[in-house]
């Protein structure tokens, strides 16, 4: 059981409710908190002050006054107008996600909602109801609204909800099944629950999770391939790095040396004729490092963002005050996202390049060309690296920061917006297509390694190549490489090959 307070909450907590279905409440402090927020604005009512969002219209209708009978009719259609999103739904543990920082960001108690609509959020969590959200929509300004607005409208029965297959099916049915009543708004609560960041931050949140497993994997792949290539170890000398000293790129020299231990390639190989290597491996701890220092800024950006309030307006509980700001504004995820784009997509980048030397027999150091011994009957890997370059290239259009364009909205009341939520989800793709670059690296690298099998490799390495063989095999003759790559993903995706090769040569950093 996670206890929600506002404060606190990690990226590891994110993960542990979205992805692996752990239950959450608030804490009492929060419960008090929101009471008294809630206070507040029933107060405005009673005297019926002209307030933005709980008095009057949104966005350019803010000018317009609502009496006090109309606010809860002001709400619903604020939400039913609101949900217009398009395209595929966002997946279940991204919306799960964007659920529990919606919870956390309310339960810090400046958003003047009741506390029976928070909690209906974590019975909806907390029994697997997920609402469909279409993931296209929204401007990151003022906050994920159109998303947010499909989440929100199933807390009073309305649009739809994720079935066991990922299909949106009627919100109102699955909620009658699951024994949860609806729960209507009243004033002030539409705003609270849609004027946010937590779409954009949800997504940012699981993204910046799996990019440590995966930053850890480049450094694995990384491995193989050098001694796949029989490559140099002097440019990992740790002397090097500390004259220089980015923390990723000491770290990554630190893994690298790690995976490598007792490997046959040593700082002066004399059995090579070559000083240098090329850059994407020589240079690969620099690269790998820059992107790792990239994501632990990412990280403690979202992390801020988490368990901050970002609606508005905002209720003052000291003084009583009701503030109009700009918190909903997503400049800085968004930013955050575009750098995490290129950190993840540089990753890629650096990896295909060493596919590229492993079928050249040119550069590959006396592997067979294309990694297969039946050269010209066989193929053996040749079409597999264009796979690779594919999805680099596709990540460098992706790449492009979502964050530099800006389109006014609402009749120009709001006339600069963020594009956060689509920096996230580029992220997203990003980090999925290099997993599967990284697949294909690692599998070139092990049929590299099987060529190689008279030597001895490193710790790590080996057990790295343990972990592969366990899914797919050795190549003797030209097969559909498609499922090998995907099975060799998985492994990537769900850790297994980290946690096999951590327990031989210890934790791996970032």
């Amino acid at each position: 059981m996670i206890i929600i307070n506002g404060e606190g909450l990690t990226i590891e907590n994110v993960v542990e409710v979205s992805r692996f279905n752990k239950k959450v409440k608030l804490s009492d402090e929060a419960k008090k908190a929101i009471l008294h927020s809630r206070s507040i604005v029933e107060k405005i009512l009673d005297e019926e002050k002209v307030v933005y969002g709980i008095s009057t219209g949104f966005g350019e209708f803010s000018k317009v006054f609502i009496s006090k009978e109309k606010t809860s009719l002001l709400q619903k259609n604020l939400i039913l107008s609101h949900s217009v999103g398009v395209g595929n739904f966002f997946s279940r543990e991204h919306v799960r996600a964007m659920m529990l920082l919606r919870v956390n960001s309310l339960s810090k108690g400046y958003s003047g909602i009741r506390l029976q609509t928070v909690e209906k959020l974590i019975e909806l969590l907390n029994k697997g109801i997920t609402p469909a959200v279409p993931c296209k929509g929204s401007v990151g300004a003022s906050g994920d609204l159109a998303p947010l607005s499909h989440i929100a409208s199933v807390v009073f029965g309305e649009g739809l909800v994720l079935d066991k297959d990922g299909k949106g099916v009627c919100a109102r049915t699955a909620l009658e099944e699951a024994g949860i009543e609806e729960n209507p708004l009243t004033a002030k609560e539409g705003l609270a629950l849609i004027n946010g960041t937590q779409v954009m931050t949800g997504v940012a949140a699981i993204t910046a999770y799996d990019a440590v497993n995966l930053f850890k994997i480049a450094d694995i792949s990384l491995s193989v391939s050098l001694e796949a290539l029989d490559g140099l170890k002097d440019a990992f000398d740790s002397r090097i790095a500390m004259i220089r000293p980015h923390g990723g790129q000491v770290v990554s020299v630190e893994n690298i040396n790690k995976i490598t231990k007792n490997s046959y390639i040593t700082a002066n190989n004399t059995e090579n004729k070559r000083v240098q290597d090329a850059y994407s491996l020589r240079c690969s701890t620099q690269v790998h490092g820059a992107s790792k220092d990239s994501l632990r800024r990412v990280i403690e950006t979202i992390e801020i963002e988490m368990n901050s309030v970002t609606d508005n307006p905002i209720v003052m509980p000291d003084t009583g005050e009701i503030i109009s700001g700009g918190n909903f504004h997503g400049q800085p995820i968004a930013l955050v996202m575009d750098y995490l784009k290129l950190a993840i997509s540089e990753l890629g980048n650096i990896s295909e390049r060493r596919c590229n030397r492993m079928v050249d027999p040119h550069l590959s150091n006396d592997l067979p060309p294309f990694l297969t011994d039946k050269g010209g009957i066989c193929s053996g890997f040749m079409i597999a690296q264009y796979t690779a370059a594919a999805l680099a290239s596709e990540n460098k259009v992706l790449v492009h920061p979502a964050s530099a364009d800006s389109i006014p909205t609402s009749a120009n009341q709001e006339d600069h917006v963020s594009m956060g939520t689509i920096g996230a989800r580029q992220s997203d793709e990003i980090l999925k297509n290099v997993e599967h670059i990284l697949s294909i690296e690692l599998m070139m690298g092990c049929q590299g390694l099987n060529y190689r099998g008279d030597k001895t490799f490193g710790d790590g390495t080996t057990k790295a190549l343990e972990s592969i063989r366990e899914v797919v095999p050795f190549l003797d003759d030209d097969v559909i490489l498609a499922p090998h790559f995907e099975q060799l993903r998985k492994i990537i995706a769900d850790g297994t090959i980290v946690k096999n090769v951590e327990s031989k040569v210890g934790k791996l950093a970032i």
